[in-house]
């Protein structure tokens, strides 16, 4: 049964758009290094801050029980357990601090969706070494652990 579930996960992944910091004309390797750069960056000014919160269980109310000779009873109430959640509070300031460094840099974050099946089949998908100008129609094509961005005419 888990085996089902992770592969429903990757087909998920594999049409979801592909998300990636974007300058037309930059080299992607250039743009994978800019990013880790900034990543570090937003990591020192921005560390990791764990915060444990208790959600307090459901709580099940108390029931009158009768039985047929109209005697009754009272089952009393419970509470579950609570559910106790870590998460880190920096992790959405430190995912903008690494977008403003990126945007400083003169990439912006977009998302770029899946080609179509006919349009993926008619391509022979090569690794996208430099980021071109991106149309209306632009999607991306992944196969055998590489993409490539194209925009069909």
């Amino acid at each position: 049964m888990k085996t089902i579930g992770f592969l429903a996960l990757l087909l998920a992944v594999g049409c979801a758009p592909m998300g990636v910091y974007y300058k037309p004309g930059a080299a992607v390797a250039a743009s994978q290094r800019a990013e880790i750069n900034c990543k570090v960056a937003a990591e020192r000014k921005v560390p990791v801050r764990n915060v444990t919160r208790v959600i307090p269980g459901p709580i099940t109310p108390p029931r009158k029980i009768c039985n047929s000779e109209g005697r009754c009873r009272i089952k009393p109430g419970r509470e579950l357990p609570p559910r106790i959640v870590t998460e880190d509070a920096n992790e959405g300031l430190r995912r903008d601090v690494v977008m403003q460094c990126m945007a400083d840099k003169g990439y912006r974050f977009v998302r770029i969706p899946q080609c179509s099946q006919g349009i993926s089949q008619s391509v022979t998908p090569q690794q996208t070494t430099v980021y071109p100008r991106l149309g209306e129609t632009s999607c991306v094509v992944r196969g055998s652990g590489v993409w490539q961005i194209v925009t069909p005419g």
